[in-house]
């Protein structure tokens, strides 16, 4: 799998400046900030949150993946980076991210295959609506995401607003290659991004 592009940064800032812009307005224009704040508890969620906790494990039961969590950071050319080729059947979670739970979209990216064969993620566009994912965190829980949809963009035009930049709820990314293979640098000429939601924990 070559690297993807990490454009995330900017989207996320610039999403979360306007919402910052708009709760000034607010604040500032209708004072409805501040009937927010006298609710005396938070507003109900369809769905639940957990606090920062690394992920150590993943399971995808309707495409037999079992494996490790590592963190992966950025590699020079600002792209995020993939574990290292010995490492293939393990997924890398981007550790500058939000944890698997938390609000935002947790990021694992992996390979698809190597010259040896399958790697973790070579069944990825096989995922379906609906499947389910299971994340387990270093704090013993369990975040299970449900898949919402599993789709193939060009490496220069995947969207970063929906990949990275979405944070009004936990969701999950998990990315990989596909498509055509080009070789050298460039490798397979798309991603294969899985996204999902949040829908349930459980203790490990």
């Amino acid at each position: 799998m070559a690297a993807t592009r990490f454009t995330g940064p900017v989207a996320i800032v610039v999403a979360l400046a306007g919402v910052l812009a708009v709760g000034a307005g607010l604040t500032e224009e209708t004072g409805l900030w501040a009937a927010i704040s006298r609710e005396s508890t938070p507003p109900p969620r369809e769905f639940p949150v957990l606090e920062p906790s690394r992920p150590i494990r993943i399971e995808i039961p309707s495409i037999d993946v079992e494996a490790p969590v590592h963190g992966v950071g950025l590699a020079d050319d600002g792209s995020i980076s993939v574990p290292s080729v010995h490492r293939h059947n393990e997924a890398g979670w981007y550790d500058r991210g939000p944890t698997p739970g938390e609000f935002g979209p947790a990021v694992l990216v992996g390979h698809a295959d190597t010259r040896d064969g399958p790697s973790i993620f070579f069944a990825l566009p096989k995922l379906k609506p609906g499947d389910k994912v299971e994340i387990t965190r270093r704090d013993r829980s369990i975040a299970i995401f449900e898949v919402n949809s599993v789709e193939r963009f060009g490496k220069s035009k995947v969207p970063a607003d929906r990949v990275y930049g979405d944070y009004t709820r936990p969701g999950l990314r998990l990315i990989t290659c596909g498509g055509r293979w080009l070789g050298g640098s460039i490798g397979y000429q798309d991603n294969i991004v899985a996204f999902a939601s949040l829908v349930e924990t459980k203790n490990a």
